[in-house]
């Protein structure tokens, strides 16, 4: 399913060796069916799910380990699912997981980042026009150019950034994910962008 900027299956390193081990068909093999449900439900969303591990952990092999237990925990829970948006839905489950391996890597702590309000005087999210400069830019680079500049962001703004401008998500169906107020998506979308023009900036002022 493309992004507002980037197909979210192309964003990163091809994900067709995330899907053997992600979906977990053996996994239910006392419910066929409901493995069934499973897949036709999910298996749509494997790329938008490697893609978002991809950006958090930042780590093929990572990526893959948290897709695969992602949608393990979602089969496992699939009863309780009431749909209609599983994308959001598959999308909390595997910021848990992330958040269980950002947790075991004891030796690069993550160090807590404050949220701000945005500036004063710039135009609210919620009034700004449909194409942002940012968008303009980044047609204009390379995918390499944009995942290093996106994975170069700290988590909490990348994953705002990547949940927002890659998959397309409201700022609702973000907050329930991070589980914070709207207001703080907003500021956090607002930092991300800001720190993506500075480092388009500082990109374009190196020597060619």
């Amino acid at each position: 399913m493309p992004g507002r900027w980037i197909e979210a299956g192309r964003a990163q390193a091809n994900s067709t060796k995330a899907g053997p081990r992600a979906m977990p068909v053996n996994a239910a093999n006392d419910d066929p069916e409901k493995a069934r449900r499973f897949r036709d439900a999910a298996l749509p969303y494997l790329d938008d799910v490697y893609t978002l591990a991809r950006y958090l952990l930042r780590d093929a092999t990572d990526a893959e380990d948290a897709v695969q237990e992602c949608f393990l925990r979602a089969l496992k829970h699939f009863d309780s699912y009431r749909g209609p948006a599983i994308k959001p839905w598959l999308f909390a489950i595997l910021r848990n997981v992330c958040r269980a391996e950002f947790a075991r890597r004891a030796s690069s702590p993550t160090d807590a980042i404050e949220d701000v309000a945005d500036d004063a005087g710039r135009t609210p999210l919620w009034n700004e026009a449909q194409e942002t400069p940012e968008a303009q830019m980044l047609r204009q680079r390379d995918a390499t150019t944009i995942r290093r500049l996106v994975s170069a962001l700290a988590e909490p703004f990348r994953e705002t950034f990547v949940l927002r401008e890659i998959h397309n998500l409201s700022y609702r169906e973000i907050a329930d994910i991070a589980e914070v107020p709207v207001g703080t998506v907003m500021s956090r979308l607002a930092r991300a962008r800001a720190m993506l023009r500075s480092a388009w900036m500082a990109e374009e002022e190196q020597p060619k």
